[in-house]
């Protein structure tokens, strides 16, 4: 099972909006969206939040119950966002278009930030074995 945990973070004060959770199982073929797009996504960002896409992170569970995360691509030249992908000590940045697995029973850290405000969809994931 994959958990997700999801909180925004606004201001230079760095004021916490709403928190939602969504999990999935760990079968070949489950997806977990997170984006603005209500319809299609499980984790929702505030709807004027534009430098998050409708669908901007896609988590796909592979055959051997492994996950990845990806940043879906966008029309956007210059994507109005940073991802970045922190397990443990390390930490790297998700290219719009790229693909990072998550590790096996473990847990960690993505962050969408804002590149012309202080804003950012932060996410906990948890890969229950």
């Amino acid at each position: 099972m994959l958990e997700l945990t999801m909180a925004t973070v606004s201001g230079s004060e760095a004021a916490t909006g709403g928190m939602m959770m969504a999990d999935a199982p760990s079968e070949a073929g489950a997806v977990l969206r997170v984006g603005r797009d209500k319809s299609v996504c499980r984790i929702v960002v505030p709807g004027d939040w534009v430098f998050v896409s409708p669908v901007h992170l896609e988590f796909a569970c592979g055959p051997e119950g492994t996950w990845e995360v990806s940043w879906a691509p966008d029309s956007e030249a210059a994507p109005a966002s940073e991802v970045r992908v922190v397990v443990g000590n390390l930490g790297q940045s998700l290219e719009q278009g790229g693909v990072v697995a998550l590790p096996r029973g473990g847990h960690g850290e993505i962050t969408i930030s804002d590149r012309s405000a202080p804003r950012s969809v932060n996410m906990g994931f948890y890969h229950e074995l």
